[in-house]
């Protein structure tokens, strides 16, 4: 089957790169699966996963935003925050839910950022869901 090449990066450096035969992933615009030949594009991608369809299996990602390139060789993923399923530390996720869950219910008797705590909780949320995927 036809491969092609992936690179998943962040801030932090890269975090994923190999040849695989499908990208599947959630843009703002919606879902979206990505095959070798796809046409060129640039996307901004929602709070999800990453996913890499690869001799048959599949790894997970899990990604806070930022965006997709695809060229018909090659898709780069220039992420905000991203995290090799298997690297996801399921205590420290569990903890910042817990956290961002505290902080929304906080929010109506002070001053805290709604949005921002809600935005949390979708990384936790998404953090412990691609964890289980593993």
């Amino acid at each position: 089957m036809k491969t092609m090449k992936v690179s998943v990066v962040s801030p932090d450096g890269p975090v994923y790169e190999s040849d695989v035969e499908m990208v599947s992933t959630k843009a703002l615009t919606g879902e979206l699966g990505i095959l070798p030949g796809h046409v060129p594009m640039v996307a901004p991608l929602e709070i999800g996963s990453v996913r890499l369809k690869k001799d048959g299996k599949t790894e997970f990602i899990a990604v806070s935003g930022g965006f997709l390139e695809v060229r018909p060789e090659q898709v780069t993923v220039l992420a905000q925050a991203a995290e090799m399923a298997s690297a996801i530390d399921v205590e420290r996720a569990s903890r910042a839910k817990e956290r961002a869950e505290q902080r929304m219910k906080d929010a109506k008797l002070e001053h805290i950022d709604f949005k921002r705590a809600e935005l949390a909780l979708r990384r936790a949320i998404n953090r412990l869901t691609i964890a289980e995927s593993k």
